[in-house]
């Protein structure tokens, strides 16, 4: 099997523009950040619950951002990742820690919403330099 065959393919679209992402695009895109942000010495069992805490909290970060109104309520969540009320609340709350997610309280109900710049600054990052020089020229 020749190299270029065994690279995972980007996702179609932006996991966080437009549509949800699908679980397959989510997959691939988890895989590509895992290999940045995994160092090599962890042991096979943790690098596969990383992948996938990682694909899931980029589906997260998508439903969110596909929501009406751009924001989200852990009810909202749970039933299209299949997930229990506890589970998306504590990842939930790592993407806020983490400066990715903003919480709003109203009433008894929590909603989230994406915060733009960090996702911009991650965007940013995953740009190769020449298209983010293309792009400051423009």
């Amino acid at each position: 099997m020749a190299w270029e065959s065994r690279r995972p393919l980007p996702p179609a679209v932006s996991p966080l523009a437009g549509e949800p992402i699908k679980r397959a695009d989510a997959e691939r895109l988890a895989g590509v950040l895992k290999a940045v942000a995994d160092p090599a010495r962890l042991r096979l069992r943790l690098r596969l619950r990383l992948r996938l805490r990682l694909r899931l909290r980029l589906r997260l970060l998508s439903l969110i951002q596909a929501a009406p109104e751009g924001e989200a309520s852990v009810s909202d969540l749970t039933a299209p990742l299949g997930l229990s009320q506890p589970t998306v609340s504590h990842h939930l709350r790592i993407l806020t820690e983490a400066g990715l997610l903003e919480r709003e309280k109203r009433g008894v109900w929590a909603y989230y919403r994406l915060v733009p710049s960090a996702i911009a600054a991650i965007a940013e990052l995953l740009t190769p330099p020449r298209k983010r020089a293309i792009r400051k020229t423009r």
